[in-house]
C-alpha cells in the first residue's frame, strides 16, 4: 500500500473516533523509509472558536489515537508516531478548511502533470468543489478540490493571521 493510501486509511479510522473527542484530523503523513516509516497526526479542535490546541491537550489524544492505529494496523511492520498540532503551516485538505481559511495566503501543489504545479497566492475561497486563488502577481486562478495534492498556510509574519 502506498502512503497516500495509507494516510487516507488512517484518516478514515480517526475521524468517527476524533469527533467524539471534540477533535478535529487536520491531515496525516507517512513519511520516512518503507522500513522504519513517521505517522504525523495533526490535531486541532473541532470547534473554529476555540484557540489553537496545545501540548496538553495533545498529550491527552494520544492514548485513542494509538489505540486506534493498533486496532488499523496501518504498517506491515514497526512505525514512529508523531501526534502534533497543525502548525502554522496547516495543511488544507476538505472544502470545509478551503473555506474556513479564505483570506490567507497559501502555498498550493496539484497533480498536473504537465505545465505548472505549485501556485503560491491569497485564498480566495471554496465554491462548490471550485478552490480559487489569486496568485501573488495578481492573476486569478481555479483548481477543482480532486486536483490538489497539497495545499498549506503560509504563514505571514508581517501582520495577524486571520486563522485560529
Amino acid at each position: 500500500m502506498q502512503a497516500a493510501d495509507q494516510a487516507r486509511a488512517i484518516i478514515d479510522a480517526l475521524e468517527p473516533v476524533a469527533a467524539e473527542h471534540g477533535i478535529d484530523v487536520v491531515d496525516v503523513e507517512v513519511v520516512g523509509a518503507t522500513k522504519a516509516p513517521c505517522v504525523r497526526v495533526r490535531l486541532d479542535h473541532a470547534d473554529e472558536d476555540a484557540p489553537t490546541i496545545t501540548l496538553d491537550e495533545l498529550a491527552l489524544q494520544n492514548e485513542w489515537v494509538e489505540s486506534v492505529l493498533d486496532e488499523l494496523d496501518p504498517m506491515s511492520g514497526s512505525y514512529t508516531l508523531e501526534v502534533s498540532s497543525p502548525g502554522m503551516d496547516r495543511p488544507l485538505r476538505r472544502a470545509h478548511d478551503f473555506e474556513r481559511f479564505a483570506g490567507n495566503n497559501v502555498q498550493l501543489t496539484t497533480f498536473a502533470t504537465s505545465g505548472r504545479k505549485r501556485f503560491s497566492g491569497r485564498l480566495e475561497g471554496i465554491e462548490g468543489s471550485t478552490v480559487s486563488l489569486t496568485l501573488d502577481d495578481g492573476e486569478p486562478v481555479s483548481f477543482e478540490l480532486d486536483e490538489i495534492r497539497r495545499c498549506t498556510i503560509r504563514p505571514d509574519f508581517g501582520s495577524k493571521s486571520r486563522s485560529k
